[in-house]
């Protein structure tokens, strides 16, 4: 049996184990819930359900200043509305504070991580652009001078080739260090990254598949290198389609997605289409709950392989 656990001196178990199948949906409380998330929700689903497996729903509400008041009670109403429901109480990263901390802790301890002192500008002066931005030229790697103010917290990386194979697109592989840089856990802010606190937390509710976007793919590999460093199981990986609007814009709050409307069987029936499974057209006229299980016992993933994205009216041809 597998045992999440970190790698220190006292070997003190703190991630339980589970052989089960466990995925999980952890939206951003930013705005509302829009047919791209909907599509991500309703995928991780059905691979769960599919597979006899439990499904969590996880609220991303750790960069509070972009979370908008009454969103995360709004998306867990309208998940409800079409279905979706949590098998264990939802998890909010806001209140994970201390465990994000304590893993932080435990990656000084073992000298994996340091302050930096750069700023923005700086490293955007001095960079060159990877696949997400400018990469981190390890300025403050060896240290930085008294006058100089640490900003962030960074992870360590190196040459070696981080590769997995995600269920859908294949054997994917990176050289964090070259294309990313030494990455930011903590920021200059005081809040926790993403990439440090989707780790903690997939260990901690013993996620075994991650099933989410394909914008995510690129963050992989530096999750599976924290994940290296801490000790802990890697979760298999399956990135789905994008959806996009005619621009070729991921639908999202700043490309001015549309809420969708809560329990619309129509809006369903097009997920479903989106994902590729092929519904009946007599299925528009079921019920959400019929609709669903129609999903879960027809769901066949390698419908997927292909684009990384579609553009949402493509769900209706």
């Amino acid at each position: 049996m597998a045992k999440w656990r970190w790698r220190s001196m006292t070997q003190k178990k703190l991630f339980r184990p589970d052989p089960a199948y466990r995925g999980r949906f952890a939206p951003s409380p930013t705005g509302p819930l829009h047919f791209g998330s909907l599509v991500a929700a309703v995928g991780s689903y059905l691979d769960a359900k599919h597979h006899g497996g439990t499904w969590l729903i996880r609220m991303e509400d750790l960069d509070t200043p972009r979370c908008m008041p009454n969103a995360a009670e709004d998306i867990l109403r309208t998940l409800a509305a079409f279905g979706l429901h949590s098998d264990e109480p939802v998890l909010y990263q806001s209140r994970r504070s201390s465990a994000y901390e304590k893993t932080l802790k435990y990656l000084q301890d073992i000298g994996t991580t340091y302050p930096c002192g750069c700023t923005r500008k700086e490293i955007s002066d001095s960079a060159l652009q990877g696949i997400d931005g400018p990469v981190y030229p390890g300025t403050c790697r060896n240290g930085f001078s008294p006058e100089r103010k640490a900003h962030a917290w960074r992870v360590r990386t190196d040459s070696r080739r981080v590769e997995f194979d995600d269920e859908l697109q294949g054997r994917i592989g990176q050289n964090i260090e070259n294309e990313i840089g030494d990455f930011v856990i903590k920021r200059a802010d005081g809040l926790f990254a993403y990439q440090l606190a989707v780790v903690v937390d997939d260990a901690f509710q013993g996620i075994t598949h991650v099933v989410r976007g394909a914008d995510l793919l690129s963050s992989t590999p530096r999750q599976i290198h924290l994940q290296h460093l801490l000790g802990l199981t890697t979760p298999a990986y399956m990135h789905l389609p994008v959806v996009t609007n005619h621009a070729g814009e991921k639908l999202s709050k700043q490309t001015r997605a549309e809420a969708v409307i809560p329990g619309d069987g129509a809006t369903l029936y097009q997920v479903l289409k989106f994902l590729r499974q092929q519904p009946p057209p007599s299925l528009r006229e079921d019920a959400i709950k019929e609709m669903l299980a129609w999903g879960v016992k027809h769901w066949q993933p390698e419908n997927l392989r292909g684009p990384l994205h579609l553009m949402a009216d493509q769900s209706a041809a």
